[in-house]
């Protein structure tokens, strides 16, 4: 198969796509088709207001032969919990993680943490072999406990990578023995490559998605992508310290607009889909409105703004747009840096540049706070929250899973909103072209909105 782009760094919480993620890793908790959580390496699990307990699968090894267990468990989440990683807000409220025994993990709370398990069974906490991790061979050499093992002796460095059959996997065997994963990015060499049979299958841009049809190719498309600007900058004398001008650059941007150009994917009013804890119906999304952005700009005091916002391949035309649009409220100039992917992964929300715009995976509204708007949220590199947010995040957080707790994560989605931290929501689609006489049982993953994913296991080769 072929995706665009490798990981940088395959430590468990480093930024990584979760279907390349979930070649070698695994999850404590999973996903079942219908969206509920079933048991992964976990076998059970329990949880309070204080504390989340697991109970393990027995007999499971890491690719490198070490006993998965609890201590594997505490590794990989103080690993995670207290590294420089990307998800090491969605476990900071881990106090401590307690080893009962060789089958039993107790994660201490600081506070109700309802959403726990789901961040479980997302990307945030692939499991890893704790010698790999304490050795750091694992930021290279991915060691995981899934069907399929890294073998560096058929890999090609930065061409491919080849996943062979772990001969002492604990679950059932999938369908197929070998994965490798290319990164070709040019649409017409993933088309040749198909049809020449060196592909089984690919990961599409939405400009090569035309190429395919009248193939003997089919197309699985399926929603995988939540992106939105983020404003970065905005402590005391930064370039966005103003609301005012926040709001005028929301306002001025046009998400259906790029949809319309772009083909594919659609305009959002916030980052949850309705049904989601976190979903707000009354937002409207900054619905465009030029006038009233010019309006908020004088009121901003007509700054003027020069800033560099960076973008890769698949984003690049949306993030043009949408800065095109934004520059009609007046001095705004925000020139737009492409990178490769890995590299754009690793810094569009490191505090290098003032504003950006990239996918938020969060599952939950406690997560995506704590991610991106807290004041100690990695993604937060200002540092500053409004007491207002905090006030109604704590009350949240402290609701815990009851019939309260919806209504007000609904009224924190609401602030960030008023307060223009986010805007110009978008939702992509993730198009996957594969060759069905060679492979079947190719779908969306059960993951949800998890880009570069189908489900690996149910992939069997055709008769």
């Amino acid at each position: 198969m072929n995706y665009d782009g490798f990981p940088e760094n395959w430590t468990p919480g480093q930024e990584m796509e979760g279907g390349l993620m979930r070649v070698p890793y695994e999850t404590l908790i999973g996903f079942a088709d219908d969206g509920s959580l079933e048991p992964f390496l976990a076998s059970d699990w329990e949880l309070t207001d204080d504390a989340l307990t697991l109970t393990l699968q027995e007999g499971v090894k890491f690719q490198d032969g070490t006993d998965f267990n609890a201590e594997a468990v505490k590794v990989n989440v103080e690993t995670v919990r207290d590294g420089a990683t990307a998800n090491a807000s969605a476990l900071s409220h881990i106090e401590s993680v307690d080893v009962v025994d060789d089958t039993t993990v107790k994660l201490n709370l600081t506070e109700p943490t309802p959403s726990l398990p789901t961040t479980l069974a997302s990307r945030v906490l692939p499991i890893g072999s704790p010698a790999a991790i304490e050795d750091g061979s694992i930021a290279q050499t991915p060691v995981g406990t899934s069907p399929w093992m890294y073998d560096e002796s058929l890999s090609v460095t930065g061409t491919k990578l080849h996943f062979s059959s772990f001969a002492d996997y604990w679950g059932e065997t999938p369908g197929f023995a070998n994965i490798e994963i290319f990164a070709i990015e040019e649409d017409d060499s993933v088309l040749a490559a198909l049809q020449n049979g060196e592909l089984d299958l690919s990961e599409v841009s939405d400009q090569g998605v035309p190429a395919y049809e009248g193939t003997q190719f089919e197309l699985l498309e399926y929603p995988a992508i939540r992106n939105n600007l983020i404003f970065f900058d905005r402590g005391e004398g930064g370039q966005f310290a103003s609301q005012e001008l926040r709001q005028a650059m929301c306002y001025a941007m046009n998400p259906q607009e790029m949809v319309d150009v772009r083909g594919s994917g659609g305009a959002a009013t916030q980052h949850f889909a309705e049904g989601e804890q976190g979903y707000n119906p009354d937002l409207n999304a900054y619905e465009t409105d030029l006038d009233k952005a010019k309006e908020l700009y004088a009121e901003a005091g007509s700054p003027s703004v020069s800033a560099t916002i960076p973008a890769a391949a698949y984003n690049e035309q949306q993030i043009k747009i949408y800065m095109e649009q934004a520059s009609q409220i007046g001095n705004v100039s925000v020139s737009v840096e492409t990178m490769p992917p890995p590299q754009f992964a690793s810094s569009w929300a490191s505090g290098q540049y003032p504003l950006g715009l990239a996918s938020n995976d969060e599952l939950t509204p406690y997560d995506w706070y704590s991610s991106w708007f807290a004041a100690d949220a990695p993604g937060n590199p200002s540092g500053v929250e409004s007491d207002e947010l905090k006030a109604a995040a704590d009350k949240a957080i402290a609701a815990g899973d009851s019939d309260e707790a919806d209504a007000l994560w609904a009224d924190v989605t609401g602030i960030i909103a008023d307060e223009a931290l986010t805007c110009a929501f978008a939702t992509g689609v993730e198009s996957i072209a594969y060759n069905p006489a060679t492979v079947s049982g190719v779908a969306a993953p059960s993951e949800p909105w998890e880009p570069q994913s189908i489900n690996y296991r149910d992939l069997t080769p055709t008769a």
